[in-house]
């Protein structure tokens, strides 16, 4: 984080300036332009954008850890396993930074703290697992084939549209629930959602079905990854 915001005048307030700026342009297109009836749709809105964020920007940058750190690769004995964690790692921290922010829209923009909030840990945790299960897979893929990076980006660009994240997953239609079922983030963001805005806890067996479906996709991500590690150097 300090390389990242070295130089930088603003320094980690970028952390915040930009879901802000993200939701003031989704506030502006779809309270003035194309209207959604979405009760309190700032707090609705912002909570897709911090849970989208912090998964996407994950995958983005976890991509390219082995390819980008050559040098430390190359160095005898280093445990290259540690890249792809870290960087979901520093994308949570900027998540949990800019959460007070969002819990001064839960106060003041017509969301509930309740008993709920205890689960809210868990859904993290959740998100944890499986963004850091998806960073192994994705990192171990673009050392061999580099479009990976390339096709990731194209990838999260159309599932950001397939994700409610400034739309209500409710408009959906019927048949296409099959479908949308198979995206872990509209159950995340949901889970958000139900715990921030209506001050509901989320589906409990739900959660404990995603939760060992996240800690089993972590165990094959991980295999996979230190599996393959071994030939990293050379494909360097």
């Amino acid at each position: 984080m300090k390389i990242r915001y070295k130089r930088s005048v603003l320094g980690i307030a970028w952390s915040l300036i930009n879901p802000l700026l993200q939701l003031v342009v989704f506030i502006f297109l779809f309270r003035k332009v194309v209207q959604i009836n979405i009760p309190n749709y700032p707090l609705f809105v912002f909570t897709g954008v911090l849970t989208w964020g912090w998964f996407s920007s994950s995958l983005t940058q976890a991509t390219g850890t082995i390819t980008d750190n050559r040098e430390l690769i190359r160095r005898p004995g280093f445990p290259a396993a540690i890249l792809p964690a870290v960087t979901v790692t520093t994308q949570l921290i900027h998540f949990l930074l800019v959460l007070p922010i969002l819990f001064c829209f839960v106060i003041f923009g017509g969301g509930h703290l309740t008993a709920a909030i205890l689960v809210l840990p868990f859904i993290i945790l959740i998100q944890f697992l499986l963004t850091t299960s998806l960073a192994y897979l994705l990192a171990a893929v673009h050392v061999t084939f580099r479009d990976t990076r390339h096709i990731v980006g194209f990838l999260l660009l159309l599932l950001f549209y397939l994700t409610p994240v400034f739309y209500d997953a409710k408009a959906v239609p019927a048949r296409y629930w099959p479908l949308y079922r198979l995206n872990p983030m509209l159950h995340l963001i949901d889970a958000y959602r139900a715990i921030l805005i209506w001050g509901e806890g989320p589906d409990g067996l739900l959660l404990v079905g995603m939760g060992v479906f996240a800690a089993g996709l972590l165990w094959l991500g991980y295999s996979l990854f230190t599996r393959v590690s071994y030939r990293f150097i050379e494909e360097l």
